[in-house]
């Protein structure tokens, strides 16, 4: 029987990555067939868990697909020995200040037992006082151990005694600074996996680290059990659609995308064909449809404008009328150029008049439900989810859907949307609206 626990923390920047990626190589290291999770709608993290265990990671998000469908895709296909799910943010941090699609909320949601990160670098006793305070706020009572991050071997010793004397709440154990071995960080997350050259040691390296320091059996015990059986789901696809070849922009400037949102893709017919803005010369041939993911087209701003050949494909394939959809990144590369900081401008694809720009700050940051002016790709009357997280506008965001943040009244013109194309700033979550994928699909085979 499976089993399954959350790894969250008192705060961004704690350590739950480090310390997630540490129990996945501990326990991989120990022959177990694992699965990994992250709360939330973060690109960056889930990447890490597929580097390490050579297997996706899916995200689970309670605004994206609400309780029940977020409780099917976590046990579609769990059949694990282990399953580790990496909160988001601090335990109770959620939408507009509340804890609404916490990772506290989605430990409720799935039963999961949460074990606790603490940073505790520069603090001594009170950290009795930090994990006292997360502790009276866990109603359901989900905290069932915590994990000290950035603590020597001999305070840990101390400290670790009197937390479980004082607070009755189990302390799993400790992992000390790692000098020289941290994941590290850009503006809009943790670097890349394919960036950091010594990854694969790095993190062997913080496996058995991690066996040393942390006991995995006591995790393995608190660990909620899963259903040995899992009957048959509503995000599951009902019928296997012709295959359909999609060009899908994957490479270090594209390389955005949720993992469910490809297999329903796949689900409803598209051959997904990888493809390289940055390397390649043209659009894969014979292909019927493209898709230009999430990134960081403004680091490799001056390689993707040199690559005039890949620019020209792209826009004469869009001009002659073949199926599109962009997001973030892929929408700025589709844009007439993107300006750097220092005020210099990269041709793009030029199939959109404005610019793309860095505002210096997060622009419209958080999730977004996004509804058609006019149906395209959604059935009337209806919306999709998606997250904004970005630092760079556009001079043109587009005016043919209605973008409208959750819990509040702020709403705004957005994304270019037609029979053939969606483009906009926003990620979107397709489990949020299955028709989206199947009708992309199926314009893709119409054409």
């Amino acid at each position: 029987m499976g089993k399954a626990f959350m790894i969250a923390a008192t705060g961004s920047n704690c350590g739950k990555t480090t310390i997630t990626c540490g129990l996945l190589k501990a326990f991989q290291q120990k022959n177990y067939r694992l699965g990994s999770y992250k709360c939330g709608p973060d690109y960056i993290d889930p990447m890490f868990h597929a580097q390490i265990l050579g297997v996706p990671c899916k995200n689970l998000d309670l605004f994206f697909t609400g309780e029940e469908q977020t409780k099917e895709l976590f046990l579609q296909d769990n059949n694990k020995d282990l399953s580790i799910v990496e909160g988001v943010m601090g335990l109770y941090d959620g939408i507009a200040g509340g804890d609404q699609a916490s990772s506290y909320h989605l430990a409720k949601a799935l039963g999961l037992p949460v074990i606790l990160t603490v940073n505790a670098k520069g603090m001594g006793y009170s950290l009795l006082a930090l994990i006292k305070g997360f502790l009276s706020m866990d109603t359901s009572h989900r905290i069932k151990a915590v994990i000290l991050n950035r603590i020597s071997k001999g305070y840990y010793e101390k400290i670790a005694p009197l937390i479980e004397q004082e607070l009755g709440i189990k302390v799993a154990g400790y992992l000390p600074e790692q000098k020289g071995k941290t994941l590290e960080s850009r503006y809009l997350g943790l670097k890349l996996p394919q960036e950091i050259a010594d990854l694969k040691e790095l993190t062997e390296d913080l496996g058995q680290q991690v066996a040393k320091t942390i006991d995995l059996d006591l995790l393995e015990q608190l660990a909620l059990p899963l259903p040995e059986e899992q009957k048959e789901t509503t995000v599951h696809a009902t019928k296997k659609a012709p295959s359909v070849k999609i060009a899908i922009a994957r490479d270090e400037a594209f390389c955005f995308y949720y993992e469910d949102n490809l297999r329903m893709l796949r689900e409803a017919g598209a051959h997904l064909v990888p493809f390289s803005p940055l390397h390649d010369q043209s659009l894969p041939e014979d292909c019927k449809g493209l898709i230009l993911g999430g990134g960081y087209p403004e680091l490799f701003a001056e390689t993707l404008s040199q690559n005039t050949s890949m620019l020209q494909s792209i826009r004469s394939a869009i001009k002659r009328g073949l199926p599109s959809i962009a997001e973030c990144g892929g929408f700025m590369y589709l844009h007439h150029s993107i300006i750097k900081e220092d005020g210099r401008a990269y041709p793009m694809c030029d199939v959109l008049p404005g610019d793309c720009f860095n505002t210096t700050r997060l622009t419209r940051f958080g999730y977004v439900s996004i509804a058609e002016k006019q149906p395209a790709f959604l059935p009337p009357d209806t919306s999709i989810r998606g997250h904004e997280f970005h630092y760079y506008d556009s001079s043109e965001n587009g005016s043919d859907a209605i973008s409208v943040k959750p819990l509040t009244d702020k709403s705004w013109e957005s994304s270019f949307i037609g029979k053939n194309h969606w483009w906009g700033f926003a990620h979107l979550y397709y489990p949020s609206s299955p028709a989206f994928p199947k009708n992309f699909v199926q314009r893709c085979q119409e054409i």
